[in-house]
């Protein structure tokens, strides 16, 4: 099943570079990351499929969806704090070493361009980025926008990426890009999102937004407690369904939280 969509007409397929993900066998028997139970999820079922334009990977706090885009993006040759195909800087090591297992199927086409946002890591990108402008005989910051991405709040930074350095032809892997951006903003990337779809690109996203998980045509893969992976329709995904319900009536989901804190305090 896919999200549903809701803009009319057709719409093109997206760049379809990746089509699945899978693990060697080699890494079954080691510790972490290959504990997570969505990992070994992923080596039971032989791999997951990925949608041709954009597949969200959703989940509740330590499910695993940002390792996995995190091992994606590193087997795809990007930099694990994010950043181009070309970013080769490194601050502090934190990603896991799940990517060097992780086995890529690509399809026909090869991307013309790429990049892989990381949330929690990217003033270190923007970091990188001025230190390259600086370096280079080529001026780098036009391509972000014309200026610094640390003169610029979070959500504008983020948003200024999607629109500047994100190209036609691309494969875009971002871990909780909302993490930065208001719903005005979500809204924004919504609509970049499905723009660059439109221009031949491909996206895979780690995300908590309901917002986000609108983008038409898009394939939910939900991770569950035990770490399944299933697919979804946009009105049965999780954070749709409990943005939702608190929203219908927050009163008595607050009544409800604060009573059991009490109870438990």
């Amino acid at each position: 099943m896919t999200a549903r969509v809701r803009t009319a007409g057709p719409r093109t397929p997206g760049g379809g570079f990746l089509t699945q993900i899978r693990l060697d066998q080699v890494g079954a028997a080691g510790g972490y990351p290959f504990t997570l139970p969505v990992v070994r999820h992923v080596l039971e079922v032989g791999g997951l499929a990925l949608a041709p334009g954009v597949t969200f990977l959703v989940g509740d706090n330590g499910s695993g969806k940002s390792t996995l885009v995190e091992a994606i993006a590193v087997a795809a040759g990007f930099n694990a704090e994010g950043g181009s195909q070309s970013f080769r800087f490194a601050s502090r090591a934190s990603e896991s070493c799940l990517g060097e297992y992780l086995i890529l199927r690509w399809g026909t086409r090869k991307p013309r361009t790429g990049y892989f946002l990381r949330a929690e890591s990217f003033y270190n990108v923007a970091t990188e980025i001025e230190r390259l402008d600086k370096a280079s005989s080529v001026p780098l910051l036009p391509s972000y926008g014309g200026r610094s991405l640390h003169e610029r709040s979070h959500g504008e930074s983020f948003l200024d990426l999607a629109v500047h350095r994100f190209g036609p032809n691309g494969l875009y892997l971002l871990d909780e890009p909302e993490a930065a951006l208001s719903p005005q903003g979500c809204l924004a990337l919504v609509a970049r999102i499905a723009q660059l779809v439109d221009q031949g690109s491909q996206f895979i996203v780690a995300t908590h937004s309901p917002i986000l998980l609108a983008v038409p045509g898009a394939r939910i893969l939900q991770i569950d407690d035990a770490g399944r992976v299933e697919p979804v329709d946009y009105d049965a995904a999780a954070p749709v369904v409990l943005t939702r319900s608190f929203l219908a009536d927050p009163g008595r989901f607050l009544q409800h939280l604060l009573t059991d804190r009490a109870a438990h305090g």
